[in-house]
Order: structure tokens, then C-alpha cells, then sequence
């Protein structure tokens, strides 16, 4: 199955990362990146639509069309916002581009990169995961071909790119360490990437992938029995 994918998110370290690897994945045909700014990245088989305001996309609507993959990796911390602030970005305006999405490409796999610790149940005492709880209850709600809600604990990153987070990068000498002991707590940025592209690809058993099921499809070479 050959991919045409959107990505959202790839000013920062997780959308870069899933970035780098589709434009190096063979079955990754096209890539459209959408973004506020200008990424400074070029490559053949990428597209970017530079659009300042998100929460009106019509204007670009048309170049959105013809995608069958979305990767969306768009997303800001919550320290320091009030839940109104926060669900703004992280619960309206990826609901936004969601519904807008699953209009103009009825054949799309939506994936949304929340994290460890999201509350489904929208009800818990942390404020950021229920809104992300929230957000992936919407999600899946959609009528996209499938969705899948990826949540990642510690990421390692991948070398040479630009938007690493230095916490990330002050902790990665510890990976080789954390990753036997523990491996249920972290995944590399490249398993995350080749896990999204293969779950368009082979779908999987569960639309919610913890950090054991994003190593585990990624390794995957066909649909997950």
C-alpha cells in the first residue's frame, strides 16, 4: 500500500521525526506537510502549504484532498495554560482539522500522538490527559477508514535532527540502560514513525498503542493478527 500522507506538528521534535521517517520509508509516495511557518526542509517527494491560521483552512482545502494517511503530530505543553487554554489547541483545533479531514478524504487513517498517562475517562485528576482523553474519545468517533491513538512515554530522538527537545537529548545516554530494564516505558522516535506508517499499512488490534504496541508494530511486517 503506498502512502500519501499530511503531516501536522513538524516544527517539532515528534513531527519531525515521523517526517524523516516517511520521506526515507519506500511505501511513502507523498508528503504534505502543513504548517504556520516555513519548516526549511526540502525533499522530492514532500509538499509544504504554509497557512498562518489553522482554525480556517479553507483557503487551502484544495491541496488537502487525495491523501489517504494523516499524521498528526501537532501539539503544545500544557504548563502554564488553563484548561481553556490548553483543550483550545489540543482538543479544538485537532478536532477541527479532524472533521475537515475525514470530509475532503473519506479513505484516511487518522493518527494522533497524545502520550502515556492520557485518561480516557475524562475524568481524572490531571488536566492535561483528560483533555487528551477527550480528544481521543472525539477522534474515534470520526468517520475516518480507521484511527489509531498513539501514546509514547519517553522518546528517544533521532540524531542529527534540529527539534530535539533538550530534555530528550539530556537523557540519552540513559536509553540503552532504560530500554532493557524498562521497556514498556520508551520507544525511539524512528519505532514511532515506522509504527504509524504501518498502521495505516496493516492497521491494528487496538485503536490505542501503549509503548509495548508501537515497538511491536513497528517490527510488524504485515496486519496484526
Amino acid at each position: 500500500m503506498k502512502l500519501k500522507v499530511i503531516i501536522t506538528g513538524v516544527t517539532g521534535m515528534v513531527g519531525e521525526g515521523v517526517l524523516h521517517e516517511c520521506l526515507q520509508h519506500p511505501d511513502v509516495e507523498k508528503v504534505l506537510v502543513l504548517n504556520r511557518r516555513p519548516s526549511g526542509i526540502a525533499h522530492p517527494k514532500m509538499v509544504e502549504v504554509v497557512h498562518d491560521d489553522f482554525f480556517n483552512l479553507e483557503p487551502v482545502c484544495n491541496q488537502l484532498k487525495g491523501y489517504n494517511a494523516c499524521f498528526y503530530c501537532l501539539g503544545v505543553t500544557s504548563i502554564g495554560l488553563t484548561e481553556q487554554q490548553y483543550a483550545r489547541i489540543s482538543y479544538d483545533l485537532t478536532l477541527y482539522v479532524a472533521h475537515l479531514l475525514a470530509e475532503l478524504n473519506p479513505d484516511l487513517t487518522f493518527t494522533y500522538v497524545s502520550g502515556s498517562g492520557t485518561d480516557s475517562s475524562e475524568k481524572g485528576r490531571s488536566m492535561w490527559a483528560r483533555v487528551k482523553g477527550k480528544t481521543e474519545n472525539e477522534l474515534l468517533r470520526l468517520p475516518f477508514r480507521s484511527a489509531f491513538m498513539f501514546r509514547p512515554g519517553y522518546i528517544h530522538p533521532t540524531k542529527g535532527l534540529k527539534n530535539t527537545h533538550r530534555y530528550y537529548s539530556a537523557l540519552s545516554w540513559m536509553y540503552p540502560v532504560t530500554r532493557r530494564l524498562f521497556p514498556g516505558i520508551v520507544t525511539s522516535m524512528r519505532e514511532l514513525g515506522v509504527a504509524m506508517i504501518h498502521a495505516v499499512q496493516y492497521g491494528y488490534n487496538n485503536p490505542i498503542l501503549e509503548n509495548p504496541d508501537i515497538g511491536k508494530l513497528a517490527a510488524s511486517s504485515g496486519p496484526a493478527k
